[in-house]
């Protein structure tokens, strides 16, 4: 969890994300950068109409935390100069590393990498959508489908310098109804790794203790109990799941 110093030490803004859907701001903490996106600058969703974006960012820290796999930078809840919000460590990525891409249709990689789908960009080129075949990134994967992620676009992966990947902007997630909308489908049907299945079991069995009351001051009973639904599905097929449903399988835009 954040030192006290973290909670309670002023929160100066330095900057604004000006391309960020919701009020999202640049800080500092004494030394530590940080993302600050306070509650009053959140805008309604027709499709989340319900509770709170800076709480469903908590609760994929938590649920993350529980998995054990850091796929959330460090997230917390605190006061900050636009009131209540959600806080993030800023993270330094490596810019030379993409864990997701576009490419020429004829130029996708033969290993390291799974395609996900083919389109035509602005100029009528044929693309593929296509994202890197690592540990990291199917771990994450299977945090989206757990915590039923709405909008994995491309530039929500961070690339970090020694390989591991975060994901960020993690407000629209935990929805009662199937939300799930990724750019991370290339391990579609493909079965889940021993390690894969002790987190979903980690995550099924923590609901019933410590997490679910943490939980429950984020998220409504409904989103929690179709949070452990999802557990049990993931742990019952083994599988990475395919689309379902009338939810577009990707976020659009795509990055």
């Amino acid at each position: 969890m954040p030192t006290p110093d973290l909670l309670t030490a002023e929160l100066t803004l330095t900057g604004r994300i000006t391309t960020a859907s919701n009020a999202t701001f640049l800080g500092s903490i004494g030394d530590a950068a940080v993302i600050y996106k306070p509650v009053a600058g959140e805008r309604p969703l027709w499709d989340f109409p319900d509770g709170v974006l800076a709480h469903r960012e908590m609760a994929a820290y938590l649920v993350s935390e529980i998995l054990g796999w850091n796929v959330v930078p460090r997230t917390w809840l605190r006061d900050g100069p636009l009131g209540e919000g959600m806080v993030q460590l800023w993270q330094e990525t490596d810019l030379a590393q993409n864990a997701v891409d576009l490419v020429a249709t004829g130029e996708v990689p033969k290993t390291g990498w799974k395609q996900v789908l083919e389109g035509q960009d602005e100029n009528g080129s044929m693309v593929a959508l296509i994202h890197e075949d690592s540990p990291a990134l199917r771990r994450m994967a299977v945090f989206d489908v757990l915590v039923n992620n709405a909008d994995r676009k491309g530039d929500h992966i961070l690339a970090m310098e020694d390989g591991h990947r975060h994901g960020v902007d993690h407000g629209l997630t935990f929805h009662s109804d199937h939300k799930l909308r990724t750019v991370l489908w290339g391990w579609l049907g493909d079965p889940l790794t021993s390690e894969e299945l002790d987190g979903v079991d980690r995550l099924s069995e923590a609901l019933h203790g410590e997490l679910g009351h943490e939980l429950a001051d984020l998220l409504s009973a409904d989103e929690i109990a179709a949070l452990a639904a999802r557990c049990t599905r993931m742990r019952s097929s083994g599988r990475f799941p395919a689309p379902s449903g009338e939810t577009p399988a990707v976020p659009w835009p795509l990055f």
